[in-house]
């Protein structure tokens, strides 16, 4: 389908991306894992690291923060989950330091995952504060950023976004998911 669209509207293949809330940043997980040479990158916000759960109740202990692969099977799975030989996809994490339904251990887990799968050093190449949120960077030895993490201080289960001041958009609202 992501092909069709692509040839049918003459889109470049360097500017087609995935993004994803809770379920559906697992969903992101997936199809970054399964489908590299579809995606330029991808945004996986408030979701799990891909093959953390294979059954509904692990996927509930996973968002808990509870049991999964370790470190050195993370990238392994990515890896295992297509033929791709690379490129692989950038990756934007974005969680928020108050979640409570996909705690803030599963954004660790993904920034493992893919800094093995990019075979990239464990620390950031810069830090730095964005509207008075934390965003890390990982970047290949060409300097190309290859990851980036952004943790939402105070944020809870939901989307980043700027709801008020200068270029606010959008308004806040709960969760209703759980």
């Amino acid at each position: 389908m992501v092909e069709a669209l692509g040839v049918a509207h003459k889109i470049d293949r360097e500017r087609i991306f995935v993004t994803g809330l809770s379920a559906g940043g697992a969903m992101t997980s997936v199809m970054l894992a399964a489908f590299p040479d579809v995606f330029a990158g991808g945004a996986i916000i408030a979701g799990l690291v891909y093959g953390s759960a294979t059954t509904i109740p692990e996927a509930f202990d996973r968002m808990r923060g509870h049991g999964g692969p370790s470190e050195h099977e993370l990238p392994r799975l990515v890896r295992a989950a297509s033929s791709h030989k690379g490129p692989w996809p950038t990756i934007s994490i974005w969680h928020g330091t108050a979640d409570n339904t996909v705690v803030p251990f599963n954004a660790d887990a993904i920034l493992v995952q893919w800094q093995g799968v990019h075979s990239i050093d464990a620390n950031p190449k810069r830090s730095e504060t964005v509207d008075g949120h934390m965003r890390q960077v990982w970047c290949a030895t060409c300097g190309r950023e290859l990851i980036e993490e952004f943790s939402i201080a105070g944020m809870g289960h939901g989307g980043p976004l700027k709801t008020s001041g200068d270029n606010g958009l959008g308004s806040a609202g709960l969760s209703c998911w759980m």
